[in-house]
């Protein structure tokens, strides 16, 4: 499948979970694009839940339902809406935990900034702690390849947000197709990536979901620069953020299936 069916999927099974199982069915009927993508949600929702029922048949706890919330989102403005000083242009894209904007900062400067906003309705506990905890490890590093956090702050609701570096770019894969890149300018483009990952270990941060898609090459003076993004799974080690806590329950797998080591994907891993 292509970068983006996978994008898709991904996205697909991330609202499937957080819906009642018994309004899976009709969500997943218009969610779906191909029938091909439709199979493989299928697939993966049935593979979720085998794993949550050996968890829980190992003494494991399942993974919390997360917590709804009314919220509206973007706070209703010109355009698509505005967030505190910052006016929504477009939605660039969406995960399990936020959406993220393009967004438009007039003052004290004037630029388009990336907005990452926690997904209405999904506000509970966790996901605030964790989006909370996403910001604060963005916000202590400083490397070339890794997205820098300008602002943070919370809409008229309470939902917090942060304001991020925006990247334009393509994700790693697509660009490498894209650009036909050989082997070694394929060697040369992972260099900055593991070097911004070895900074991230530095500050005590790990990322625990490395994939394609949450590398975002951009180009400058002619150059292509990766970008690490997404934080939003990371595993903060203690006293490095004066807390140890992660919003991690124990045995649950963190990370995307496909791109997770191999004793990551064993049921009962210890992260």
């Amino acid at each position: 499948m292509s970068p983006d069916s996978l994008d898709e999927i991904e996205r697909i099974c991330h609202q499937a979970l957080s819906l009642d199982p018994a309004l899976r069915a009709a969500f997943l009927e218009t969610a779906c694009s191909k029938a091909a993508i439709r199979l493989e949600v299928d697939s993966l929702l049935a593979a979720d839940a085998e794993a949550q029922e050996l968890f829980s048949s190992a003494g494991q706890f399942p993974l919390a339902e997360p917590k709804r919330v009314e919220d509206a989102g973007p706070d209703l403005g010109s355009d698509l809406g505005t967030v505190g000083p910052y006016r929504i242009l477009e939605k660039l894209g969406e995960g399990g935990m936020g959406i993220v904007y393009r967004a438009h900062q007039s003052s004290p400067v004037a630029r388009d900034v990336a907005l990452k906003i926690i997904r209405p309705g999904m506000a509970s506990d966790q996901l605030v702690e964790r989006f909370q905890l996403e910001r604060q490890a963005l916000a202590i590093m400083d490397h070339p390849s890794i997205a820098h956090v300008y602002d943070a702050g919370a809409t008229s609701r309470g939902l917090p947000y942060m304001v991020m570096e925006l990247v334009d770019g393509r994700t790693l894969i697509k660009f490498c197709e894209e650009e036909a890149l050989g082997l070694r300018q394929r060697v040369e483009l992972m260099i900055p990536i593991c070097l911004a990952i070895e900074h991230a270990h530095q500050k005590g941060i790990i990322h625990r979901d490395i994939k394609p898609s949450n590398v975002i090459v951009t180009v400058y003076d002619g150059k292509p620069v990766p970008k690490v993004i997404d934080f939003g799974i990371a595993k903060v080690i203690a006293s490095v953020l004066g807390s140890a806590a992660d919003g991690t329950q124990p045995g649950a797998m963190m990370g995307t299936f496909d791109y997770v080591s191999p004793e990551q994907a064993e049921p009962g891993a210890v992260d």
